[in-house]
Protein backbone atom coordinates (compact mmCIF):
# COMPACT_ATOMS: atom_id res chain seq x y z
CA UNK A 1 0.00 0.00 0.00
CA UNK A 2 1.13 3.28 -0.72
CA UNK A 3 -0.04 6.87 -0.22
CA UNK A 4 1.90 9.73 -2.61
CA UNK A 5 2.18 13.26 -0.84
CA UNK A 6 3.68 16.35 -2.57
CA UNK A 7 5.99 18.51 -0.35
CA UNK A 8 8.62 21.05 -1.94
CA UNK A 9 12.05 19.90 -2.01
CA UNK A 10 14.53 22.56 -2.22
CA UNK A 11 16.92 21.65 -5.40
CA UNK A 12 20.61 21.68 -4.84
CA UNK A 13 20.98 23.99 -7.17
CA UNK A 14 18.72 26.56 -5.84
CA UNK A 15 18.40 25.58 -2.31
CA UNK A 16 15.56 27.82 -1.54
CA UNK A 17 12.17 27.06 -0.59
CA UNK A 18 9.01 28.70 0.82
CA UNK A 19 7.93 28.36 4.32
CA UNK A 20 5.94 29.78 6.99
CA UNK A 21 7.70 32.03 8.79
CA UNK A 22 9.00 30.37 12.23
CA UNK A 23 6.69 31.50 15.54
CA UNK A 24 10.20 33.39 17.03
CA UNK A 25 10.67 35.59 14.12
CA UNK A 26 6.85 36.52 13.36
CA UNK A 27 6.32 39.59 16.00
CA UNK A 28 8.87 41.09 13.65
CA UNK A 29 7.09 41.10 10.55
CA UNK A 30 5.12 44.34 12.05
CA UNK A 31 8.59 45.86 12.44
CA UNK A 32 10.07 46.41 8.74
CA UNK A 33 13.17 47.92 9.71
CA UNK A 34 14.02 45.14 12.13
CA UNK A 35 13.15 42.46 9.90
CA UNK A 36 15.39 43.21 6.64
CA UNK A 37 18.39 43.73 9.08
CA UNK A 38 17.86 40.63 10.44
CA UNK A 39 17.37 39.01 6.51
CA UNK A 40 20.13 40.81 5.63
CA UNK A 41 22.40 38.83 8.45
CA UNK A 42 20.92 35.45 7.96
CA UNK A 43 20.49 36.26 4.11
CA UNK A 44 17.16 35.12 3.75
CA UNK A 45 14.76 36.36 1.40
CA UNK A 46 11.21 37.46 3.14
CA UNK A 47 8.43 38.14 0.97
CA UNK A 48 4.78 38.75 1.87
CA UNK A 49 1.69 39.05 0.23
CA UNK A 50 -2.03 39.83 1.08
CA UNK A 51 -2.78 36.12 2.10
CA UNK A 52 0.56 34.86 3.62
CA UNK A 53 4.00 35.41 4.56
CA UNK A 54 7.02 33.37 3.30
CA UNK A 55 10.76 32.78 3.66
CA UNK A 56 13.05 31.99 1.03
CA UNK A 57 15.45 29.53 2.90
CA UNK A 58 18.89 29.69 2.08
CA UNK A 59 21.78 27.16 2.39
CA UNK A 60 24.18 29.84 4.12
CA UNK A 61 21.98 30.90 7.19
CA UNK A 62 22.92 29.99 10.47
CA UNK A 63 19.03 29.25 11.75
CA UNK A 64 19.71 26.82 14.47
CA UNK A 65 22.25 29.63 16.00
CA UNK A 66 19.53 32.23 16.12
CA UNK A 67 17.44 30.06 17.80
CA UNK A 68 19.75 29.02 20.53
CA UNK A 69 18.12 31.80 22.95
CA UNK A 70 14.86 29.98 23.10
CA UNK A 71 16.47 27.36 25.14
CA UNK A 72 17.94 29.61 27.89
CA UNK A 73 14.70 31.74 27.87
CA UNK A 74 13.36 32.72 31.10
CA UNK A 75 10.10 30.38 30.41
CA UNK A 76 11.99 27.02 29.90
CA UNK A 77 11.50 25.01 33.46
CA UNK A 78 14.08 22.79 34.87
CA UNK A 79 12.03 20.04 33.72
CA UNK A 80 8.93 19.75 31.23
CA UNK A 81 5.88 17.98 32.30
CA UNK A 82 7.01 15.02 30.13
CA UNK A 83 10.51 15.02 31.57
CA UNK A 84 11.85 12.29 34.02
CA UNK A 85 15.09 12.32 35.17
CA UNK A 86 17.87 10.61 34.03
CA UNK A 87 20.47 9.65 36.32
CA UNK A 88 24.05 10.04 35.83
CA UNK A 89 25.86 6.85 35.15
CA UNK A 90 28.84 5.41 36.26
CA UNK A 91 31.40 6.68 32.88
CA UNK A 92 30.76 10.05 34.96
CA UNK A 93 33.83 8.93 37.02
CA UNK A 94 35.69 8.38 33.89
CA UNK A 95 38.83 10.58 33.07
CA UNK A 96 38.75 13.07 30.54
CA UNK A 97 41.91 13.67 29.15
CA UNK A 98 43.66 17.22 28.63
CA UNK A 99 45.38 18.60 25.19
CA UNK A 100 43.28 16.82 22.60
CA UNK A 101 43.11 18.37 19.78
CA UNK A 102 40.30 21.03 19.05
CA UNK A 103 38.83 23.58 21.76
CA UNK A 104 36.60 20.49 23.66
CA UNK A 105 32.86 21.36 24.04
CA UNK A 106 34.12 25.09 22.75
CA UNK A 107 34.26 23.33 19.15
CA UNK A 108 31.15 23.46 17.89
CA UNK A 109 27.50 24.47 19.30
CA UNK A 110 25.78 21.11 18.70
CA UNK A 111 22.82 18.94 19.92
CA UNK A 112 23.63 15.61 20.63
CA UNK A 113 22.03 11.73 21.63
CA UNK A 114 23.42 9.05 23.25
CA UNK A 115 22.27 5.30 22.56
CA UNK A 116 23.22 4.54 26.20
CA UNK A 117 21.69 7.57 27.75
CA UNK A 118 18.44 8.95 28.48
CA UNK A 119 19.31 12.44 28.08
CA UNK A 120 19.51 14.69 25.11
CA UNK A 121 22.05 17.91 25.57
CA UNK A 122 22.46 21.08 23.40
CA UNK A 123 25.73 22.74 23.73
CA UNK A 124 26.60 25.95 23.12
CA UNK A 125 30.04 28.23 24.12
CA UNK A 126 31.70 25.44 25.39
CA UNK A 127 28.77 24.60 27.79
CA UNK A 128 25.44 22.85 27.85
CA UNK A 129 22.79 25.11 27.60
CA UNK A 130 19.79 22.42 27.92
CA UNK A 131 18.89 19.27 28.37
CA UNK A 132 15.72 16.89 27.79
CA UNK A 133 15.52 13.66 29.97
CA UNK A 134 13.10 11.17 28.30
CA UNK A 135 13.33 8.32 31.61
CA UNK A 136 14.43 4.83 31.33
CA UNK A 137 13.71 3.50 28.44
CA UNK A 138 15.87 2.31 25.00
CA UNK A 139 17.97 3.96 22.75
CA UNK A 140 18.03 7.40 20.93
CA UNK A 141 18.97 6.73 17.42
CA UNK A 142 18.23 10.29 15.67
CA UNK A 143 17.88 14.20 16.05
CA UNK A 144 17.19 17.29 14.63
CA UNK A 145 17.15 20.71 15.84
CA UNK A 146 14.96 22.80 13.62
CA UNK A 147 14.99 26.54 12.58
CA UNK A 148 12.16 27.07 15.09
CA UNK A 149 13.82 25.66 17.79
CA UNK A 150 11.87 22.56 18.05
CA UNK A 151 13.53 19.23 18.93
CA UNK A 152 12.25 16.10 16.52
CA UNK A 153 14.04 12.74 18.00
CA UNK A 154 13.41 8.94 17.52
CA UNK A 155 13.27 6.99 20.53
CA UNK A 156 13.01 3.26 19.56
CA UNK A 157 9.23 2.93 21.00
CA UNK A 158 8.50 6.37 19.70
CA UNK A 159 9.25 9.92 17.62
CA UNK A 160 8.41 13.10 19.08
CA UNK A 161 9.16 16.90 18.84
CA UNK A 162 9.28 19.18 22.14
CA UNK A 163 10.01 23.02 21.95
CA UNK A 164 12.87 24.81 23.93
CA UNK A 165 10.23 25.34 26.83
CA UNK A 166 9.83 21.53 26.76
CA UNK A 167 6.31 20.65 25.41
CA UNK A 168 5.77 18.26 23.50
CA UNK A 169 3.40 18.89 20.61
CA UNK A 170 3.65 15.68 18.34
CA UNK A 171 4.54 12.00 19.49
CA UNK A 172 4.38 8.92 17.64
CA UNK A 173 3.98 5.46 19.42
CA UNK A 174 5.04 2.38 18.44
CA UNK A 175 3.29 -0.73 19.92
CA UNK A 176 5.95 -2.23 22.60
CA UNK A 177 4.33 -5.73 23.20
CA UNK A 178 6.25 -8.95 21.83
CA UNK A 179 5.65 -10.88 18.44
CA UNK A 180 4.17 -9.95 15.07
CA UNK A 181 2.47 -6.43 16.39
CA UNK A 182 5.35 -5.14 17.69
CA UNK A 183 7.10 -1.95 16.05
CA UNK A 184 10.17 -0.22 16.33
CA UNK A 185 11.57 3.42 15.31
CA UNK A 186 15.50 4.31 14.79
CA UNK A 187 14.76 7.12 12.37
CA UNK A 188 13.11 10.57 11.71
CA UNK A 189 13.51 13.72 9.80
CA UNK A 190 11.91 16.97 9.46
CA UNK A 191 10.44 17.86 5.87
CA UNK A 192 9.55 21.56 6.50
CA UNK A 193 7.87 22.51 9.82
CA UNK A 194 4.78 20.29 9.91
CA UNK A 195 5.46 17.46 8.12
CA UNK A 196 8.05 14.24 9.44
CA UNK A 197 9.30 11.24 7.93
CA UNK A 198 9.86 8.05 10.03
CA UNK A 199 10.59 4.60 9.20
CA UNK A 200 8.71 1.61 11.70
CA UNK A 201 10.34 -1.32 12.27
CA UNK A 202 7.56 -4.73 12.28
CA UNK A 203 5.95 -6.59 10.03
CA UNK A 204 5.89 -5.31 7.31
CA UNK A 205 8.56 -2.26 8.12
CA UNK A 206 7.03 1.41 6.76
CA UNK A 207 8.29 4.73 5.51
CA UNK A 208 5.74 7.03 6.32
CA UNK A 209 5.49 10.69 6.10
CA UNK A 210 3.34 12.44 8.49
CA UNK A 211 1.68 15.58 8.50
CA UNK A 212 1.68 16.92 12.59
CA UNK A 213 -0.62 19.37 12.14
CA UNK A 214 -3.04 17.11 11.20
CA UNK A 215 -2.47 13.70 12.09
CA UNK A 216 -3.00 12.83 8.16
CA UNK A 217 -0.35 10.52 6.77
CA UNK A 218 0.55 11.85 3.45
CA UNK A 219 2.76 8.81 2.62
CA UNK A 220 2.95 5.09 3.24
CA UNK A 221 5.25 2.73 1.50
CA UNK A 222 5.90 -1.36 2.51
CA UNK A 223 10.13 -1.38 2.41
CA UNK A 224 12.21 -4.94 2.04
CA UNK A 225 12.61 -7.51 4.69
CA UNK A 226 13.64 -10.83 5.58
CA UNK A 227 11.60 -13.59 4.22
CA UNK A 228 10.14 -15.51 6.18
CA UNK A 229 9.26 -13.14 8.95
CA UNK A 230 10.92 -13.10 11.82
CA UNK A 231 8.93 -11.34 14.46
CA UNK A 232 12.06 -11.40 16.92
CA UNK A 233 14.36 -9.62 14.01
CA UNK A 234 12.78 -6.56 13.53
CA UNK A 235 15.03 -4.38 15.80
CA UNK A 236 17.97 -5.10 12.82
CA UNK A 237 15.79 -4.44 9.96
CA UNK A 238 16.68 -0.12 9.67
CA UNK A 239 18.18 2.49 11.29
CA UNK A 240 18.91 5.56 8.98
CA UNK A 241 16.96 7.01 6.30
CA UNK A 242 16.81 10.54 4.63
CA UNK A 243 14.57 12.60 1.92
CA UNK A 244 17.23 14.14 -0.59
CA UNK A 245 17.07 17.57 -2.24
CA UNK A 246 15.46 15.75 -4.90
CA UNK A 247 12.91 13.97 -3.19
CA UNK A 248 14.49 10.48 -3.39
CA UNK A 249 13.94 8.03 -0.39
CA UNK A 250 17.63 6.98 0.95
CA UNK A 251 17.50 4.24 3.10
CA UNK A 252 19.95 1.76 5.20
CA UNK A 253 18.90 -1.77 5.24
CA UNK A 254 20.77 -2.76 8.26
CA UNK A 255 19.71 -6.13 8.34
CA UNK A 256 20.08 -7.13 4.67
CA UNK A 257 22.99 -5.19 3.96
CA UNK A 258 22.66 -2.73 1.77
CA UNK A 259 21.85 1.25 1.01
CA UNK A 260 18.92 1.74 -1.35
CA UNK A 261 17.73 4.96 -3.12
CA UNK A 262 14.06 5.21 -4.54
CA UNK A 263 12.42 7.60 -6.48
CA UNK A 264 8.75 9.64 -5.13
CA UNK A 265 7.25 6.46 -6.52
CA UNK A 266 9.21 4.20 -4.52
CA UNK A 267 10.89 2.51 -7.81
CA UNK A 268 14.42 1.26 -7.03
CA UNK A 269 17.21 3.35 -8.54
CA UNK A 270 20.32 2.90 -6.54
CA UNK A 271 21.97 0.37 -4.27
CA UNK A 272 25.31 -0.29 -2.61
CA UNK A 273 25.87 -3.28 -0.91
CA UNK A 274 27.86 -3.10 2.48
CA UNK A 275 28.33 -5.23 5.70
CA UNK A 276 26.06 -3.60 7.79
CA UNK A 277 25.12 0.24 6.94
CA UNK A 278 23.99 1.68 9.90
CA UNK A 279 23.54 4.93 8.45
CA UNK A 280 23.38 6.93 4.50
CA UNK A 281 23.24 10.28 3.75
CA UNK A 282 23.09 12.48 0.72
CA UNK A 283 25.57 15.14 0.50
CA UNK A 284 25.96 18.12 -1.89
CA UNK A 285 28.20 16.80 -4.21
CA UNK A 286 25.49 14.31 -5.09
CA UNK A 287 27.70 11.84 -3.11
CA UNK A 288 26.91 9.45 -0.76
CA UNK A 289 28.60 8.64 2.90
CA UNK A 290 27.95 5.32 4.44
CA UNK A 291 28.47 4.47 7.74
CA UNK A 292 28.94 0.53 8.17
CA UNK A 293 28.91 -0.06 12.07
CA UNK A 294 30.51 -3.63 12.02
CA UNK A 295 33.42 -2.63 10.05
CA UNK A 296 34.66 0.94 11.82
CA UNK A 297 34.35 1.70 8.40
CA UNK A 298 32.52 5.38 6.29
CA UNK A 299 32.96 5.60 3.16
CA UNK A 300 32.34 8.15 0.72
CA UNK A 301 30.72 6.61 -2.81
CA UNK A 302 30.14 8.49 -6.12
CA UNK A 303 26.52 7.53 -8.24
CA UNK A 304 28.25 5.06 -10.17
CA UNK A 305 29.45 3.12 -6.38
CA UNK A 306 33.50 3.77 -7.04
CA UNK A 307 34.76 4.71 -3.14
CA UNK A 308 36.54 8.61 -3.85
CA UNK A 309 37.18 8.55 0.18
CA UNK A 310 37.00 6.49 3.21
CA UNK A 311 37.98 6.91 6.71
CA UNK A 312 38.25 3.28 8.73
CA UNK A 313 38.41 4.47 12.62
CA UNK A 314 40.47 1.41 13.40
CA UNK A 315 43.15 1.95 11.01
CA UNK A 316 42.84 5.71 10.46
CA UNK A 317 42.80 6.79 13.82
CA UNK A 318 46.31 7.16 15.76
CA UNK A 319 46.05 4.89 19.05
CA UNK A 320 45.43 7.57 20.99
CA UNK A 321 42.18 8.77 19.70
CA UNK A 322 40.92 5.33 19.43
CA UNK A 323 36.99 5.04 19.91
CA UNK A 324 35.86 2.22 22.37
CA UNK A 325 33.27 1.52 19.95
CA UNK A 326 32.68 1.95 15.98
CA UNK A 327 30.91 4.74 14.66
CA UNK A 328 27.39 4.51 13.91
CA UNK A 329 26.35 8.07 12.26
CA UNK A 330 29.20 10.81 11.02
CA UNK A 331 28.06 14.04 9.68
CA UNK A 332 30.08 16.43 6.59
CA UNK A 333 30.36 19.71 7.41
CA UNK A 334 30.35 22.63 4.71
CA UNK A 335 34.25 22.95 5.27
CA UNK A 336 34.25 19.48 4.26
CA UNK A 337 35.62 18.13 7.53
CA UNK A 338 33.48 14.85 8.67
CA UNK A 339 32.39 14.32 12.29
CA UNK A 340 32.62 10.70 13.67
CA UNK A 341 30.41 9.44 16.07
CA UNK A 342 30.93 6.85 19.05
CA UNK A 343 28.43 5.29 22.03
CA UNK A 344 31.49 5.53 24.23
CA UNK A 345 31.92 2.32 26.64
CA UNK A 346 30.93 4.00 30.62
CA UNK A 347 34.40 6.65 30.15
CA UNK A 348 36.64 4.68 27.91
CA UNK A 349 37.02 6.93 25.02
CA UNK A 350 36.00 9.72 23.26
CA UNK A 351 32.46 10.45 22.35
CA UNK A 352 33.46 12.94 18.85
CA UNK A 353 35.89 13.23 16.14
CA UNK A 354 36.78 15.32 13.51
CA UNK A 355 38.95 14.78 10.46
CA UNK A 356 39.95 16.90 7.73
CA UNK A 357 39.30 15.16 4.18
CA UNK A 358 43.56 13.75 4.90
CA UNK A 359 42.61 12.83 7.48
CA UNK A 360 43.99 14.86 9.69
CA UNK A 361 42.43 14.59 13.51
CA UNK A 362 41.46 18.27 14.70
CA UNK A 363 38.84 18.00 17.20
CA UNK A 364 38.94 15.49 19.94
CA UNK A 365 35.77 14.90 22.18
CA UNK A 366 36.40 13.49 25.31
CA UNK A 367 34.19 14.46 28.22
CA UNK A 368 32.90 12.01 30.61
CA UNK A 369 31.26 14.74 32.89
CA UNK A 370 28.05 14.95 30.63
CA UNK A 371 27.98 12.05 27.82
CA UNK A 372 28.84 8.43 28.07
CA UNK A 373 28.31 8.29 24.26
CA UNK A 374 27.06 10.10 21.42
CA UNK A 375 25.19 7.94 18.48
CA UNK A 376 23.69 11.21 16.73
CA UNK A 377 24.90 14.59 17.02
CA UNK A 378 23.85 18.05 14.46
CA UNK A 379 26.55 20.69 14.35
CA UNK A 380 24.50 24.01 14.49
CA UNK A 381 27.15 26.48 13.57
CA UNK A 382 26.68 24.98 10.13
CA UNK A 383 24.98 26.62 7.09
CA UNK A 384 21.81 25.48 6.19
CA UNK A 385 17.92 25.02 7.22
CA UNK A 386 18.02 21.63 8.76
CA UNK A 387 13.91 20.74 7.54
CA UNK A 388 14.88 21.69 4.02
CA UNK A 389 15.80 18.29 2.58
CA UNK A 390 19.78 18.19 1.78
CA UNK A 391 20.54 21.18 3.58
CA UNK A 392 21.73 19.29 6.88
CA UNK A 393 24.06 16.55 5.87
CA UNK A 394 23.78 14.53 9.32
Amino acid sequence: MRKQVNFICCDTRAERQKITIPPHLKNMIKKPGLLLAMCSALGVAITTTGCHTSVAKSASAKPCMDALPLFTAANVPEMGPDESPSPAGSWTNGVTRSNLPGQGLAQHSMLAVGENYDKMFVVNDGKVIWTYSTGTSYEYDDVWMLSNGNILFSRMEYAAEVTPDKKVIWRYNCNKAPGTNHTEIHTCQPIGLDKVMIVVNGLPPKLMIMNIKTGAVEVEHVLPFSQPPKPNGIHGQFRRARVTAQGTYLVSVFGLGYVVEYDKNFNEIWNYKVKSPWAAIRLKNGNTLITDESESLTREVNPKGETVWEFNTKKDLPAEYQFASPPQTCTRLANGNTIFTSRGDRGKGPQLIEVTTDKKVVWVLEDCKHFNGITAVQILDDPGFPEVPGQSEH
